[in-house]
Formats: structure tokens, C-alpha cells, sequence
């Protein structure tokens, strides 16, 4: 296909999402948070202004354990949308991802990406690229990197999104021996991001054997790509994009799946404080989220600020009440899991009353 021909596809594909997560329902139901508990601990014997929310996370020191996850790029309706985003995670000493950075590398609107930088000089950003891009060129993950000059690589799995949509990429043959080469050659972390359908222990032990850094479990809760383009398709491909609406691992299993393998980013349902003080007690190091912060950045940088001191503030409130003076603090504490939830992990062997008590 011809490279103008399809960089105007891809581009025009990128505002159909955003269109479509601005007006269309597009979450998918039930991320496992729904079946978690934090223990109250009725005296915390701490003080409020004792707590302290800053993490480490892939070498880069940020204020709180919270990214805005990868939402657009490609398109110019995403330079203030990125722009916005870029500047309140500045402010704010916190990070955030870019949108599949397909589109400007195949020549599209550069600037809805290297914006990010220019308004984030010192915030986390992760660069972001499609494994089936990768199998194809591997040499294209160091471009996605150098464009926005990123602290780390995500190369993003979406075979969801890919087979429900109408010129999607349905192959994967080859990608554990891309992501290796891009694991060894790159100078950044490497993050495998998953998009609304979740990881599996068993993919969570192959990738940590081919050298990545972090797995971003994207899990089922928050955005289902299957919604968002089951809107794109007619007849019944539509159906079947709404038969999958609910397809993955939701996001709290994933993080079980995969804590004790390698660094997660639990993103899928995040919409609070409280869900992130949950998915940190559940073993995660960072959460994001990306659906909420589409509108806000729109509306301009103070609404997105606004809504990440929401996240932080509600974050604060729930290590509070469980006496935790850090975010290490709060990955130990005791909860309680119950219905669906708790069901999974029995059927899959873990020891619940472990993962529930005081670690």
C-alpha cells in the first residue's frame, strides 16, 4: 500500500476513536476491583501529612504512582489533547504515555507526539508502538523512542482490537523474537502494554524470559477496543465486535498473574483513588488511566490537573485508613477478596488467605 495513502487511513482511524470515546459508550463491565476490600485500620498511627505518595519507577523518581495511560496521537486534534495532558503531568511531577506512534513515523502529523516532550521535559514518557509494527521492523522501535525522546518503550499488544477491526493486523508469529531484539538492542526499559484484554501469568513468565522491563497488564474493566470498533464495522461484524465487548482477563486478576514476575502497571478500570490503592495493594507498582482524561484534556490543562488530584488525593485518603506512610507500605496491607474474584484464584491455585493477610 502506498505510504501517503495509508498514513491518511491511519490517521483518519485515530479520530474515529477519539470520536468514538467521546460520545459512544465504549467501558467494558467489571475490572475484579469490585471484589477487593481494603482492611480499615481504625487508628492508622500515622498523621495525614506523614504520608508519602513518590515512587521510583524505571529509574525515573515521580510524585505519585499514577501515569495518564496512552490515549491518541496522528492526527492534529491530538496536539492539544497531548499538549494538555503533557503540561498537568509536569506540574504535577507525574508521567504519561503517547498514542500508537504508527501514524508519525509512516510521515503523519509529528507534532501531536514530540508536543509531549516539549511540555514535559522532565515528566516520565513512554513511547508506544504495536507489536505486529514491530514483528514487521524492528529498527521501528528505536523511531518511536527517539521521536519524543522517551524514558521507556511500549510496545502495545491489541490482537483484540486488531481482529474486530476491519483492516486490522492479525498476525503474532515471530513477536517473542522482535520484543527480544528490542529488549537487547534499545537503551530504555521495555514495557509490553496490554489494551483492555489482559496478561496471563503464563505470557507474564515468557516475557520476562526475552528481557522486558515492566508489563503495563491493561487489563478487562476500562476501555474495550471491541466496543470502540464494533462503531467502525456494519452488519455482522459489528455483532461480533459486541459479542467480544466483554472479552480478557479483568484488570485486578492480572495483577495477581503477574506481580511477582516483573514491575506492573495496572491500567483497565482505574477510575479513582481508591481503585489505584487497591490495585497497589493488590502487588502493583504504578496505576494509569487514559478514558477519564480524554474529555479533561480537551477542556484544558487545570480540568486534568483537577482529575489527577482527584486519583492522588482519594490514593492518600486510602492509605490513610490502612496506616501506610508509603506506596511500599500500602502493598502489604491486609485485604479481603470475595465473589468472582475470589473464585479465579482458587480455580487457579493461588493461596487467597496469603494474598489477603498483612504481608
Amino acid at each position: 500500500m502506498h505510504k501517503e495513502f495509508r498514513n491518511v487511513r491511519t490517521s483518519k482511524r485515530k479520530l474515529d476513536h477519539i470520536e468514538i470515546c467521546l460520545n459512544k459508550e465504549v467501558e467494558s463491565s467489571y475490572s475484579g476491583f469490585e471484589d477487593v476490600m481494603l482492611i480499615h485500620k481504625a487508628i492508622p498511627e500515622i498523621d495525614f501529612d506523614e504520608i508519602d505518595t513518590s515512587v521510583d519507577f524505571l529509574g525515573k523518581r515521580i510524585s505519585a504512582p499514577f501515569l495518564i495511560a496512552s490515549i491518541t496521537g496522528g492526527h492534529e486534534k491530538a496536539i492539544e489533547i497531548n499538549k494538555n495532558l503533557a503540561s498537568a503531568v509536569e506540574d504535577l511531577g507525574l508521567g504519561m504515555g503517547v498514542g500508537s506512534q504508527r501514524a508519525g513515523i509512516e510521515g503523519g502529523d509529528l507534532e501531536s507526539f514530540t508536543i509531549v516532550r516539549e511540555f514535559a521535559p522532565k515528566a516520565f514518557v513512554y513511547a508506544n508502538i504495536g507489536l505486529p509494527q514491530v514483528i514487521r521492523d524492528v529498527e521501528i522501535a528505536e523511531k518511536a523512542v527517539e521521536m519524543i525522546d522517551a524514558d521507556a518503550l511500549a510496545i502495545h499488544l491489541n490482537y483484540l482490537q486488531e481482529a474486530i477491526q476491519p483492516e486490522g493486523d492479525k498476525f503474532s508469529r515471530s513477536a517473542y523474537d522482535a520484543i527480544e531484539e528490542v529488549c537487547k538492542s534499545l537503551k530504555v526499559p521495555v514495557i509490553i502494554k496490554e489494551t483492555g484484554a489482559g496478561i496471563s501469568r503464563g505470557i507474564a513468565l515468557k516475557l520476562k524470559a526475552v528481557g522486558v522491563s515492566a508489563l503495563d497488564v491493561g487489563g478487562k474493566g476500562g476501555t474495550s477496543f471491541s466496543a470502540v470498533e464494533s462503531y467502525r464495522c456494519e452488519g455482522y461484524k459489528a455483532e461480533i465486535g459486541r459479542d467480544f465487548w466483554d472479552w480478557g482477563i479483568p484488570t485486578a486478576y492480572s495483577i495477581v498473574e503477574c506481580y511477582d514476575i516483573l514491575p506492573v502497571i495496572a491500567t483497565g478500570g482505574i477510575r479513582s483513588g481508591l481503585d489505584l490503592a487497591k490495585a497497589l495493594a493488590l502487588g502493583a507498582v504504578v496505576g494509569s488511566s487514559a478514558l477519564p482524561f480524554l474529555k479533561r484534556a480537551l477542556e484544558g490543562v487545570e480540568s486534568v490537573k483537577e482529575l489527577l488530584r482527584y486519583y492522588i488525593d482519594g490514593l492518600k485518603v486510602a492509605m490513610f485508613l490502612t496506616g501506610c506512610r508509603s506506596c511500599e507500605d500500602l502493598r502489604k496491607v491486609e485485604i479481603f477478596i470475595s465473589g468472582k474474584f475470589r473464585e479465579w484464584l482458587e480455580v487457579r491455585g493461588y493461596d487467597v488467605s496469603k494474598l489477603c493477610l498483612e504481608r
